[in-house]
């Protein structure tokens, strides 16, 4: 029996190193946003920086590991068999949990996670004691679980997500209203004392406060206690005169070395302060089998009463998980994936949304402009005037239009790194499991309320964002209580038994998902893919939109081809094919129409001509696009539906057209692709025959239908077919026209004379 509880341990240990390795992909986003959205520094610096704060703080983490013991249960009613089903249960699902959310690219909290596992696991347990017992209740229940500590911890994850956003949205504005947008002359003047009070809120309560709990604070507890106001000011007067001379003599902005002085903080914090949610378990799991095995006391029979009290953890086993941390956050792409959300939501320009919005985004967004618009008329014009002047934007420059321009600058990257680093720092000296996520998460959304990032454009979807990664969170308790509990029970019922099938499964499903998303995110952008048009002259519009149409032309080649080949055969695979080309080319179109404004903005004052064949081809691509979407549709609703197949002339009608459709797609690929215009008039010739062709086989299924019984579904389906494949070759002939057109009027007119003569 003794053997099955070491390999339980073992089991333990390698999925706490799994757990470090997922944790720290999902919560790396928390402490490299701000540095990597205002590219203050370069991203291998920055991963340099946090590499050190992530390893001291693993270092200095060692109070914490009390939760994981006792912070939930009350660990003297459970005995050892009892507490070893609890964390098996946890780690499983943890590992699980934390990876399935990985892979979607979403950040969820690791602490709210491990919280509701201990609590799900433990009340499972719990209840299967009450359950066997002749004397307990239902009401019994709070004698196995730390009601008061568990609510605490609770309500203190909740509350950090009031506090964050209203601390970060309220320093923010305040920043704002002292340096404005344009920042670097003020710099010069306040830059020094906002460097002292940023890197002395840093220092104290990072440094200083998140010494607490750990082995190496009873030592400076004579120095710091008693001496809080003293260190504090003693700091601010160092930073003050560092950041004068940093900027006087370096002639560099004091904000970088903020950012990286908060960066190394918060990945700091963020190791002291999650490191139980990775190791916690583990380790307790451990400390229960050291005191069992020596006790000589049957495992069912030993209380685990020795949790409660505090024992440390070894010194060793920081220093490994530190170094298993720092090297998943060097070698894991998960790690960087995760981050694209937040500074989507947080990024201060328009662009591509990733969410929809939804009712309780638009109400809130529309009580806030009403809020706004009233608060405008009680406060004096003169105040309004100048927080609108504070608050202007900087014109847009072409700098600032690259894709790899800021997301934002670095006056919010500062405070957003202050202040979550504070706050996180504080929760960690009170022995709180704040959520780092939580906090890092609200703290950004905060900001980028109080910088105007949400704007009229924009606001609408990025409130309805915050609200899903929100939803998530509660999805992530609720899911991993539940999880947690149904572990348990399979554990409790199944025994080692249960225990191989079900790490055997998680590890299947971390292997699938591994390479599910390696195969994902090693795939390159395809050759046929579209782009926006960045060229600032009317010639160079051209050759990119010709570009573009060589792309369009393959891929609804492929997407029609599917759609009637997978109708043909009743292919759903096929048809699923098509119509997730179609939503992937209509989202691109969108995404290239929601680019107008920065391409007219960046066009010269010679071309601005460009932005009207630009418009105007932009259009036919949708029409096209919208045609292949209902092409899609109609067809794959047919067969899903299992309607009945369609007869063998119109099948085999839909298969000619096919091929019409396929040589002009292919003509008008190599037109583009080989850059041989005259080609285009070529194919212009073909549109009178394509359509007739149409016409031909509407006439004839207009007279199968009156002669010939058949189906209503079919002979629909049919008509829909050839009218849109109709609308679909206009389309297509449009674009081809106006190309040509366009074309024509660039050949210089001496070519002209000459091809007359």
């Amino acid at each position: 029996m003794e053997n099955i509880y070491l390999l339980m341990i073992v089991a333990l240990a390698i999925l706490a190193v799994a757990d470090l390795v997922v944790g720290v992909s999902n919560d790396a986003v928390n402490f490299l946003n701000s540095a990597i959205g205002s590219k203050a520094i370069s991203f291998r610096t920055i991963m340099i920086i946090a590499s050190l704060g992530i390893f001291f703080g693993a270092v200095f983490s060692s109070g914490m590991m009390e939760v994981a013991r006792k912070g939930i249960f009350i660990p003297g009613q459970f005995m050892f068999s009892e507490i070893m089903i609890i964390f098996m249960a946890v780690m499983i699902t943890d590992i699980l949990l934390l990876d399935f959310f990985n892979t979607l690219g979403m950040p969820t909290s690791t602490t709210v996670s491990i919280v509701f596992e201990l609590l799900g696991a433990a009340v499972a347990m719990a209840l299967i004691k009450i359950g066997a017992s002749d004397t307990e209740t239902f009401a019994d229940l709070g004698n196995y679980i730390n009601s008061d500590k568990a609510l605490m911890i609770i309500s203190g994850i909740l509350l950090s997500v009031v506090i964050a956003f209203s601390v970060g949205a309220i320093v923010q504005f305040i920043s704002r209203l002292v340096f404005s947008f344009q920042y670097e002359k003020k710099i010069k003047h306040f830059g020094s004392i906002f460097g002292g009070i940023a890197l002395s809120a840093i220092t104290y309560f990072i440094i200083m406060k998140g010494l607490k709990g750990t082995p190496y604070y009873g030592d400076l507890k004579s120095i710091l206690e008693g001496n809080e106001l003293m260190i504090i000011g003693g700091s601010f007067v160092f930073w003050t005169l560092f950041s004068l001379l940093f900027q006087s003599v370096f002639k560099k902005n004091i904000l970088t070395f903020v950012i990286a002085m908060g960066t190394f903080g918060l990945a700091l914090a963020f190791a002291g302060n999650d490191l139980v949610n990775f190791i916690g378990v583990p380790m307790a799991a451990y400390h229960s089998y050291e005191a069992w095995s020596v006790s000589g006391v049957p495992a069912d029979s030993f209380s685990m009463e020795v949790l409660s009290k505090k024992v440390p953890t070894e010194p060793v086993l920081l220093f490994i998980a530190g170094g298993v941390m720092v090297l998943t956050l060097w070698f894991s792409k998960k790690a960087r994936s995760v981050t694209e959300t937040e500074l989507g939501l947080a990024r201060q320009d328009e662009g591509q949304e990733k969410f929809n919005p939804n009712l309780l985004s638009r109400s809130i967004v529309r009580f806030s402009t009403r809020v706004s618009e009233g608060a405008a008329k009680v406060l004096p014009a003169s105040t309004l005037t100048f927080i609108d002047k504070q608050f202007t934007k900087p014109a847009l420059t072409k700098e600032m239009k690259k894709e790899d321009a800021p997301v934002f600058d670095m006056i919010r990257a500062s405070v957003n790194l202050m202040i979550a680093g504070v706050l996180i720092s504080i929760a960690t000296s009170m022995k709180l499991p704040l959520s780092t996520t939580y906090v890092t998460f609200m703290v950004a959304m905060g900001t980028s309320l109080a910088d105007r990032a949400w704007g009229r454009e924009s606001a609408v979807y990025r409130v309805a964002g915050v609200f899903n990664v929100i939803g998530g969170w509660f999805f992530t308790a609720f899911s991993a209580f539940i999880a947690a509990s149904i572990m348990a029970y399979i554990i409790y019922m199944g025994g080692a038994t249960a225990v191989a099938i079900l790490l055997f499964f998680a590890i299947v499903l971390l292997v699938r998902n591994y390479i599910s998303y390696k195969k994902k995110s090693s795939t390159t952008r395809e050759a046929d893919s579209m782009k926006r048009a960045e060229s600032s002259s009317i010639q160079g519009v051209i050759q990119e939109s010709a570009d573009n149409i060589a792309a369009v032309a393959s891929r609804s080649n492929k997407i029609f081809t599917d759609a009637i080949t997978g109708l043909s055969k009743e292919d759903l695979t096929l048809l699923k094919k098509s119509k997730k080309g179609t939503n992937k080319l209509a989202t691109e179109v969108e995404e290239m129409r929601d680019n107008i404004f920065y391409f007219i903005k960046n066009l010269d004052e010679s071309s601005v001509g460009a932005s009207n064949f630009y418009i105007t081809a932009l259009g036919y691509l949708q029409d096209m696009s919208q045609s292949l979407e209902f092409i899609g549709k109609a067809s794959y609703k047919h067969v899903n539906n299992n309607h009945r197949k369609l007869k063998f002339n119109q099948t085999r009608e839909l298969l000619e057209l096919q091929q019409e459709m396929q040589n002009l797609f292919s003509s008008i690929h190599n037109a583009f692709t080989n850059r041989d215009f005259d080609a285009i008039e070529t194919i212009l010739q073909n549109k009178d025959q394509i359509t007739g062709r149409v016409t031909e086989k509407v006439q004839k299924q207009i007279a199968r239908t009156r002669t010939e019984e058949s189906s209503p579904k079919n002979t629909s389906l049919y008509f829909s077919l050839l009218m849109e494949t109709k609308d679909l070759t206009a389309a297509v002939m449009n674009l081809m026209e106006l190309y040509s057109n366009e074309y024509d009027s660039r050949i210089p007119a001496a070519e002209v004379t000459t091809d007359a003569e």
